[in-house]
């Protein structure tokens, strides 16, 4: 007994060692494929100028009575992301419960849909973004469709875990008095995830805030596409008091979004 702890003690290390120095490896390996060719001629000037383009935002961009602005583009941002959200949370639920596996019977079934919801989360916003430009053209649309669809996987994926953590008690009790499925999925299985289907909603609405102003830098509307010209034209003032708006939207969003999370949970 005393001489099998040692010797497990010593295969633990060595097991340790070896993915330490695998993980190296990949690093060094990882490295070797990068190529800098060192800082070009004019790049501390260009760094300067967006410092000073940070550090003095473009104040009048803020509201523009006669076009387009950062508070116009932001409430376009904030827009697309309401809507994608909203489409994701209700589209995402016959996909979660499809990709539960204590939902059926046959793991074939719920397999399936784990395999669905693997596809899709395989595209990110950006290349959904620009399927959907082609499709419907450019704009907010575009990006409430991209947002909707690629938020689905990820989102279901959540919902399917919550469905699969349920107590089995309740729905037993159910299945015992002759409940029929629907009587079974209203009063034992939603009433505990719901509040869990919010949060993840809510969580999920923090995310698409962020990828709405990507979005834009692609033409799918938002504040990405007044960033865009700003930074091809290279106005750093500009691209400051955007950064700024940005920043600012998020960390509002964040705050309402956690108050709202810890009052449901």
């Amino acid at each position: 007994m005393n001489q099998t702890v040692p010797s497990k003690a010593r295969s633990t290390i060595i097991r340790s060692w070896l993915i330490g120095v695998a993980l190296i490896l990949l690093f060094i390996w990882s490295l070797s494929g990068l190529k800098f060719e060192g800082i070009q001629e004019y790049g501390f000037q260009v760094m300067a100028s967006i410092w000073e383009g940070f550090t003095h935002p473009d104040w009048d961009y803020v509201y523009l009575p006669d076009g387009e602005d950062l508070l116009r583009g932001l409430l376009e941002t904030l827009t697309i992301s309401i809507l994608g959200t909203f489409i994701s949370a209700f589209l995402c639920i016959p996909f979660a419960f499809w990709a539960s596996a204590n939902m059926s019977r046959l793991r074939a079934i719920s397999g399936s849909g784990k395999f669905v919801l693997t596809v899709i989360r395989v595209f990110p916003e950006i290349i959904m973004a620009i399927l959907f430009i082609v499709a419907v053209g450019p704009g907010a649309f575009a990006g409430v469709l991209a947002l909707g669809v690629h938020s689905i996987g990820m989102l279901a994926k959540l919902y399917s875990e919550t469905i699969e953590a349920v107590d089995d008690g309740p729905r037993e009790a159910l299945q015992a008095c002759g409940a029929s499925k629907l009587q079974v999925l209203r009063f034992a299985v939603l009433p505990q995830v719901i509040p869990q289907f919010i949060s993840y909603a809510l969580y999920r609405f923090e995310i698409n805030i962020r990828s709405a102003t990507v979005l834009g830098l692609v033409g799918a509307g938002g504040i990405g596409t007044p960033l865009l010209f700003a930074l091809q034209t290279r106005n750093w003032s500009r691209v400051g008091i955007i950064l700024l708006g940005i920043v600012v939207l998020v960390v509002i969003i964040d705050l309402i979004s956690g108050w709202l999370r810890r009052r449901i949970i």
